[in-house]
């Protein structure tokens, strides 16, 4: 590719564990030109090709007009116990994600890449797999060219924050890997990261909805 067509990239969920995967991934890819992040806290990096904004997520007349590229990468979330309710955690899973899509997709951003998780379903019983069901049907409903809807299992990888029962949930699952089905199985952020810039470079994709569960991901995200 070459440089006039090297594309940029808007990321939001920059230090989270995909999203930090990501950008590193995003800084190094010749494919792209720029990575404007946008966030509540930087991410403590300098590079040539990094824009960096922090925002205040509850004010999107101040920033919607700045989520302009090709691709929206979005990897946001929390969890509950960080959050401290789950209408906390719905604010930051859902609200600022969709506010953030919204503006890509009033921006003519033509594609979307969201970090989701197995499972989701809006329907689902569950309030977190219901949670990532809504925002999945929300972004899908906004009207982009492409949208990649990626459903890990547990991700793996070294979070800047300790997630106590995560790392026990890692302890007991990464061992019997090989038996589990893929939604089970732990995956590492740096292979839904490759998995995701696979997806927004996909060359002749048919426009539209896609969701890659996590056994796509393993395959498309390999090393």
């Amino acid at each position: 590719m070459s440089a006039a067509a090297a594309k940029r990239a808007v990321l939001i969920g920059a230090t989270g564990l995909v999203g930090s995967q990501l950008l590193a991934q995003l800084l190094e890819d010749a494919r792209f030109a720029s990575v404007l992040v946008l966030g509540r806290r930087t991410v403590g990096l300098r590079h040539a090709k990094l824009q960096e904004q922090l925002i205040d997520f509850r004010a999107p007349h101040t920033w919607g007009m700045q989520v302009v590229g090709d691709v929206l990468f979005s990897a946001l979330g929390t969890t509950l116990k960080a959050a401290g309710s789950q209408a906390a955690q719905y604010e930051v899973d859902h609200t600022f994600q969709h506010a953030v899509a919204a503006a890509a997709a009033r921006n003519g951003v033509p594609t979307c890449v969201l970090v989701s998780a197995a499972g989701a379903s809006p329907t689902s019983r569950i309030f977190y797999s219901r949670m990532k069901g809504e925002l999945e049907r929300d972004v899908a409903a906004l009207g982009f060219t492409h949208v990649h809807l990626l459903r890990p299992g547990p991700l793996s990888g070294e979070r800047r924050e300790q997630r106590r029962a995560e790392q026990w949930s890692l302890r007991v699952l990464t061992p019997l890997s090989p038996l589990l089905p893929a939604a089970l199985r732990p995956i590492p952020a740096a292979t839904v990261a490759r998995a995701a810039v696979a997806f927004a470079l996909e060359e002749g994709a048919t426009p539209g909805v896609h969701v890659h569960e996590a056994a796509e991901l393993f395959r498309r995200g390999a090393p």
